[in-house]
């Protein structure tokens, strides 16, 4: 196995991401052929919850034992990452067995929890069956996160990424060919069908896990030394450590779940207000917690890459107080979210019909939710990778206050919006979407003030390079909207759709890449840029 930098590394995981993102988006298609509206809001029921839980089973230990790690080896201090990583399998499995039981026994009042007794749509069983399902999971995927987390830790970031690949594959499969199976063939009911789809995601953590365990075998030398000294570390202070790195996860974490499942919850109950009937809210609440995440994913999934490489990177440098190093490498982040995930977001915004058509044909909603949804990946992946800096750095204390303020301002908003926007005339869900923007926003610019003053963090460099991306951006956009004249933009065909956005990416890509070529050389890594200067771009 090899060691990477930060680029390389980042961009490794970010295309591991990517993959198994477009892999989630693909399917879909097929997915959403076979089991419909309300299948899929089933399923995003199911996950909402399964999220949370995993979240909670996991208790912030993959980005704590890759912190740990990280700290560890930097210090030469083999016998206690060995040490770390036994006790930390140990503990996650106690975890991951506890919240197991809790969402597996308790189904049925977190069913009634979500949808209430909303009318002609999916009942309390069926969510509370899906929910039992998805559970199995559980016990799975926490110890797979462990061991992911110890190889990022060591700055190995090409089998964890490739495991993710595999367990995506294997999902997908299992979704596709269990659903079909389940409902075409032998004429089961959708309820069954989407508690074999949910089951997917625990069959495709058994082949990643079994394929970590294969790695971590052929490289116990490198990974888990035996050492002749014993460590110098108890067990009890190390345990003391786990927890005190993890608690602070584990918070964002369940505060990160709060703010995607908030929305949900708080739609199924105030919608009916405003003459919503079920199946439209349920199919509302499909684009929200099912498809529409889908298609952000591929954006959030930048975001996700970076925090991967970012991590051990940052406690590497903040061990040595290398904190000049620590801003280079957070303000290249910034320049990544500007040069790359911007752009990405706006044309995925300015093209959510043609979008919205091809991957699932004709919804009065859907391309008007992730029109605006899709902006927020902007937010959220600001939100990941500030998150992110202030718990590599230990910043505990300014994360949990302007987490949990963004929380607030979106739980105290969210009803409020909805009944504005609808006195406005349009929809209410807009409502839920711009509470959600506030208290991103909010949860943002404290953090990125506070680096500033308690640090000495400069944007300078970062600020410098805004004036001229956002004026590249307003041509890309005034071409886009320019070439869309002449397309069928309109068209309900996803072949015609699928040649509008081909025509749209062959001609903006290019131009793109020649307007910010001098700033991509820095945020790209350089086998990229070898690529491009082959290509004459």
């Amino acid at each position: 196995m090899k060691k990477s930098n930060f680029l390389e590394g980042a961009f490794i995981a970010t295309s591991a991401i990517i993959l198994t993102k477009i892999l989630g988006v693909i399917y879909v298609i097929p997915f959403y052929s076979i089991i419909g509206e309300q299948g899929g809001a089933l399923y995003g029921y199911s996950y909402t919850i399964y999220n949370f839980f995993l979240s909670l089973s996991t208790v912030g230990f993959p980005l704590a034992i890759s912190k740990l790690t990280s700290e560890y080896n930097t210090l030469g201090m083999n016998a206690e990452k060995v040490r770390l990583y036994k006790i930390s399998k140990i503990f996650i499995l106690i975890f991951s067995l506890i919240c197991f039981l809790i969402c597996f026994i308790f189904a049925p009042q977190v069913a009634n929890l979500i949808i209430g007794n909303i009318e002609n749509g999916n009942t309390i069983e069926d969510v509370s069956f899906t929910i039992r399902m998805v559970s199995f999971a559980l016990l799975v995927i926490p110890l797979l996160s462990i061991m992911r987390g110890y190889l990022q830790g060591h700055k190995y970031i090409k089998e964890p990424s490739l495991s993710q690949v595999i367990e995506q594959v294997v999902r997908v499969i299992v979704i596709l060919l269990g659903s079909y199976l389940t409902l075409k063939v032998f004429h089961l009911s959708l309820r069954t069908t989407i508690g074999v789809a949910v089951f997917a995601s625990c069959a495709g953590g058994i082949f990643a896990y079994i394929y970590l365990t294969v790695i971590m075998k052929k490289n116990k030398d490198k990974l888990l030394p035996k050492e002749k000294q014993t460590s110098k570390i108890k067990d009890k202070e190390i345990i003391k450590k786990i927890i005190t790195y993890s608690i602070p996860f584990i918070i964002i974490s369940c505060a990160n779940q709060i703010y995607n499942s908030t929305d949900m919850i708080l739609m199924l109950r105030t919608l009916p207000n405003f003459n919503y009937e079920g199946k439209d809210i349920e199919t509302i609440s499909s684009v929200f917690t099912t498809w529409g995440p889908k298609i952000n994913s591929i954006v959030v999934a930048i975001a996700n890459g970076l925090i991967i490489s970012l991590i051990p990177h940052i406690v590497s440098l903040y061990v040595k107080k290398d904190n000049i190093g620590v801003n280079k490498l957070f303000n290249r982040c910034l320049k990544i979210i500007i040069f790359i995930i911007i752009p990405l977001s706006v044309f995925l915004s300015i093209n959510s019909y043609s979008i919205w058509t091809i991957f699932y044909g004709q919804n009065k909603y859907g391309y008007l939710i992730i029109r605006c949804n899709i902006l927020l990946t902007i937010l959220d992946s600001m939100y990941i990778i500030v998150n992110s800096l202030l718990q590599s750095l230990s910043k505990y204390k300014v994360l949990f206050i302007t987490v949990i303020l963004g929380i607030v301002i979106n739980l105290a908003l969210d009803i409020p919006m909805m009944y504005l926007f609808n006195s406005l005339n349009t929809h209410a869900f807009y409502g839920a979407i711009f509470a959600t923007f506030l208290g991103l926003t909010t949860s943002i610019i404290i953090p990125i003030v506070y680096l500033k003053k308690k640090l000495n963090f400069s944007y300078t460099e970062t600020i410098k390079v805004l004036p001229k991306s956002l004026l590249n951006l307003v041509i890309l956009i005034v071409l886009d909207l320019l070439i869309s004249l002449i397309l069928p933009i309109n068209s309900t065909s996803r072949f015609l759709q699928i040649i509008n956005i081909c025509i749209l990416g062959i001609i903006l890509l290019p131009v793109y890449l020649k307007l910010n070529k001098k700033y991509l050389s820095d945020i790209l890594p350089n086998k990229i840029l070898k690529i491009l200067t082959k290509l004459h771009i």
